[in-house]
């Protein structure tokens, strides 16, 4: 049976066939692939749904994607190595070929953000899924007030998509600020935790929406800051990645407290979602 089968198409647990097109190296760990299907063209998605990746004989994860709709063909993943499935996807080269099935999930809302001011608080890897959001909004930069896009990393070794990180800081209509926890003798910049830098930006807090992806405890504290600036909890978005495991809610990985992040997630609004945060064990 085809893969572009409408019987296929309409079955979310059977995988389209992809191969990989393009790798580039991100980081040591860190590996960004560029995925062409096999059979027909790649589906449409929204800044902030993510894919199921099957490395055959290994495993399938749920990884976010990071690159723009609107830009190219290919369906774009940014994969740390972390573990087995991951790490299989990590050391693909171009030409191989695996199982792909999506997109899934929420977005981020970049539409109707549109006449207010952005905040965008990354933290890590979280810079990730929020790349295609970023993309969109600065390729229709009249359709929003100010932008500002934070970023934080462990260390400058670490720090995600640098090259374009520099790009977006030459542009005179996005204002950018950068931290890293832990500081080398190279760095000349910030050093903190990213939701320090929230005090410093320039944001209607009334008027704006915010878009936060990053480790729990990161969000957690963005949240905090952003509600103390004075936004509200209904214009704060956070991309709630967890252990998501079929993308369907079938299997229970995912589910945190009442919610199942694949199915009502992973992009969600603090107002629904925040109060969660800072319970264990969940």
């Amino acid at each position: 049976m085809a893969a572009t089968d409408p019987a296929v198409a309409a079955d979310p647990f059977l995988p389209a066939l992809y191969r990989v097109a393009r790798t580039r190296r991100e980081l040591a760990d860190t590996v960004t692939l560029e995925l062409l299907p096999l059979e027909g063209v790649r589906p449409d998605f929204a800044p902030g749904q993510f894919n199921m990746l099957y490395a055959f004989g290994v495993g399938e994860a749920a990884i976010s994607i990071s690159g723009d709709a609107a830009e190219g063909a290919a369906f774009v993943h940014t994969v740390r190595n972390v573990g087995a499935v991951s790490g299989a996807l990590a050391r693909m080269r171009p030409g191989a070929t695996l199982g792909l099935r999506g997109p899934f999930g929420t977005g981020w809302p970049v539409a109707a953000a549109e006449g207010a001011d952005v905040v965008i608080v990354a933290g890590g890897l979280g810079l990730a899924p929020l790349r295609p959001a970023i993309r969109h909004i600065l390729n229709h930069r009249r359709r929003y007030g100010r932008v500002v896009l934070l970023f934080g990393s462990r260390n400058p070794g670490e720090m995600l998509f640098r090259r374009e990180l520099e790009r977006w800081r030459q542009r005179l209509d996005v204002e950018i600020g950068v931290t890293v926890d832990h500081a080398d003798p190279s760095w000349r910049g910030n050093v903190g935790v990213v939701p320090s830098l929230i005090r410093h930006a320039s944001f209607d807090p009334h008027e704006a929406v915010a878009f936060v992806c990053g480790p729990e405890v990161m969000m957690r504290f963005t949240a905090t800051a952003l509600l103390a600036a004075g936004m509200g909890g209904e214009r704060i978005w956070l991309s709630m990645e967890r252990n998501m495991k079929c993308a369907i809610g079938l299997c229970g990985h995912c589910q945190f407290g009442p919610t199942f992040i694949c199915k009502d997630g992973p992009v969600m609004r603090h107002d629904v979602i925040g109060g969660l945060l800072s319970v264990r064990e969940i």
